[in-house]
């Protein structure tokens, strides 16, 4: 730009649309078309062949083969139109669609020339949202998830609600959808029917439908690809769930839901827990799918209750836990160097104490913050771990089995109730450090006993009443027999 030209702004970001020189704006031509010079963040665009013949063109194109990733391309991109901007013709910087739509220099040269103080225009222009939608022949309202495909390429789980539709842009090689399609699958199906739109609003415009576990398969993925990804069926999404709860807590809503608070919801949470819990040990997973989520159900009510009483929100929750899993979790989203699991325990452990000493609470000890109502097997077994991790443990499996020896033997001294008691405890805690040791899960280690001794026990009453008998008309050798019995046949 020169004076001549009588362009006042030092720094014009200019649109190109989406493709082909039909889509410019009035305000975009006019800048071309009195410009002498434009520079490109890439001449791969089709638009350049509509541009006027006496501009001259130039290009970042060199800043892709030079650079390893996309953020350095797009940093140097920035650096180099910042510098041209300050030259007494300034400069014009032309981006595929529209500057704000999937365009990552724009945002970064505006802030960045505001602070310098730089003069400058944002010319928009046709975004690929429209002329895609157009080729779909769809409406995005009331609601598509825009996405870049570079990001979601980067992730294990989708991060956007599944029962709403979503547009995926830059799907521009046969790798990206392949990255794509398995960070999808991890929650559509591989059959789930999706749409590529190749090339929209140009000559040679083609719409695809395929399904997803194909979309790596296409011949006509190029630079200008996009995928069109159909919701799920409705009832899908942690939103919509959020919803209904507030549905039900809303003064049109159920009368017994609205009448709960934290404290009359206790028992019904303590018992999905622990249906929860059976469909576990029954290694069901139909069970398994419902319970967990009655189990939700109690959670997100109790947010919902929360939100209402001004104490925290679901949003408080999740950002919550996301906080403390990242922070725990060094050697998975830091640079922390842990391969064993016990040094993650110690590490988790060390990590844990740091937050309670930054939370001002010095007081909380190691085996502090365990919840009081949890089962006495579970919490003996909580205690014996964390005590372990700083090294207060028995060196190998023989103190163990010697300190059950002893217990037992102090039991079988014990005359008096209150003694035996106590010792019987002791016994327990002991036995429950074997569990830890071998292991295995010492609440679960009973509760499967329970359930074996429950079917063999209901074997034995099946039994007598095949011989016409009660239980308490079989003599031990009987009772012995039956047991045997009952434990062949599972």
């Amino acid at each position: 730009m020169d004076e001549k030209q009588n362009i006042k702004e030092k720094l014009i970001i200019l649109g190109l649309g989406p493709g082909e020189a039909k889509f410019l704006t009035r305000e975009a031509w006019d800048v071309l078309s009195t410009v002498s010079e434009v520079y490109l963040r890439t001449q791969e665009h089709p638009t350049l062949g509509g541009f006027p013949s006496s501009l001259k063109v130039r290009s970042f194109d060199d800043l892709y083969e030079q650079a390893d990733s996309f953020p350095e391309v797009y940093e140097g991109i920035v650096k180099q139109v910042l510098a041209l901007s300050e030259r007494p013709e300034g400069v014009v910087y032309a981006v595929p669609g529209d500057p704000f739509i999937a365009e990552a220099t724009t945002p970064a040269i505006i802030r960045e020339a505001k602070t310098r103080g730089i003069p400058f225009r944002v010319v928009s222009g046709l975004s690929y949202v429209e002329p895609t939608f157009s080729a779909l022949g769809l409406d995005p309202l009331p609601a598509t998830a825009l996405l870049d495909a570079l990001e979601l390429v980067e992730q294990h789980h989708p991060n956007f609600p599944p029962d709403i539709p979503a547009l995926i842009a830059q799907v521009h090689s046969p790798w990206v959808a392949s990255h794509l399609k398995l960070c999808l699958m991890a929650v559509y199906p591989d059959q789930h029917p999706v749409r590529f739109i190749h090339r929209a609003g140009m000559d040679g415009e083609k719409v695809e439908s395929l399904s997803l576990y194909e979309i790596d398969r296409s011949p006509d993925i190029g630079l200008l690809t996009s995928l069109y990804l159909p919701p799920l069926k409705e009832r899908t999404s942690f939103e919509s769930f959020q919803e209904i709860i507030a549905r039900l807590r809303a003064p049109d809503g159920c009368p017994w839901d609205k009448e709960q608070d934290h404290q009359s919801l206790r028992p019904h949470l303590l018992e999905e827990t622990y249906e929860a819990l059976t469909a576990i040990d029954e290694d069901d997973p139909e069970a398994m799918k419902e319970e967990f989520g009655d189990l939700l159900l109690q959670i997100v009510l109790h947010a919902q209750i929360a939100s209402e009483y001004g104490e925290f929100d679901m949003a408080d929750v999740l950002h919550g836990v996301h906080t403390k899993i990242v922070n725990r979790h060094p050697h998975v989203f830091d640079d922390l160097d842990i391969d064993e699991t016990e040094d993650v325990l110690q590490n988790w452990e060390r990590l844990k104490a740091e937050e309670r000493h930054h939370q001002g609470d010095r007081k909380d000890g190691l085996l502090d913050g365990v919840a009081p109502a949890l089962p006495s097997l579970s919490k003996a077994q909580i205690f014996q771990k964390r005590a372990a991790r700083v090294g207060f443990d028995w060196p190998d499996l023989s103190g163990v089995l010697e300190k059950i020896s002893e217990e037992l033997g102090e039991l079988k001294r014990e005359k008096d109730p209150q003694s035996q008691q106590k010792e019987l405890g002791d016994l327990l805690f002991a036995v429950v450090n074997l569990s830890r040791w071998y292991d295995l899960d010492a609440e679960s280690a009973l509760r499967g006993a329970n359930q074996r001794f429950k079917r063999r026990f209901s074997y034995l009453e099946k039994a007598a009443r095949s011989r016409d008998h009660d239980l308490s008309d079989l003599s031990l050798k009987e009772f012995d027999e039956l047991w045997e019995e009952a434990k062949r046949q599972e």
